[in-house]
C-alpha cells in the first residue's frame, strides 16, 4: 500500500512541487492550503502516514496545526515534518514543543525530501 501524506502549505507552487516529488516516489498525496484546510481534510481521511506542514501560513499556522493534530486521538502519534524557510532555533523549539517529529528547511532538493520522508516512514 502506498504511504499517504498530507502536505500543508499556503504556496500553491510549493504544494505542487512537493506533491509531484512525493507522488513520483510512490506516495499518495493530499494537499491543503493552510491549517484550517488541513484539519478539514484530516476529519474526512481514514488513515494517514505522515504530515508535512509549513509554519508561516494564514488562518492557522503550522505550530497551531501541529498542536491541534496532537489533540486528535487518531493522529496523536503520526509523524509531522515541518517544511519551512525558518531555520531559527526558537522556531524549531516551538515546533518540537508542539509535537513536530522533524524539520526540513527550504529550499531542499527532491532527493533530500524523499530521503527524510522515507526515514520517517520506516
Amino acid at each position: 500500500m502506498k504511504p499517504k501524506i498530507l502536505i500543508v502549505d499556503d504556496s500553491s507552487t510549493m504544494r505542487q512541487s512537493v506533491s509531484f516529488v512525493l507522488a513520483e516516489a510512490g506516495n499518495e498525496v493530499i494537499a491543503a492550503s493552510d491549517g484550517i484546510d488541513a484539519l478539514k481534510k484530516l476529519e474526512t481521511t481514514d488513515s494517514l502516514d505522515l504530515i508535512l506542514t509549513d509554519i508561516n501560513m494564514p488562518n492557522l499556522d503550522g505550530i497551531g496545526l501541529i498542536q491541534k493534530v496532537r489533540e486528535m486521538p487518531k493522529y496523536k502519534f503520526i509523524p509531522i515534518l515541518v517544511l519551512t524557510t525558518e531555520s531559527q532555533g526558537a522556531k524549531m523549539k516551538m515546533g518540537k514543543d508542539a509535537g513536530a517529529t522533524g524539520w526540513i528547511v527550504k529550499p531542499f532538493t527532491p532527493d533530500s525530501l524523499i530521503g527524510t520522508v522515507n526515514k520517517v516512514l520506516k
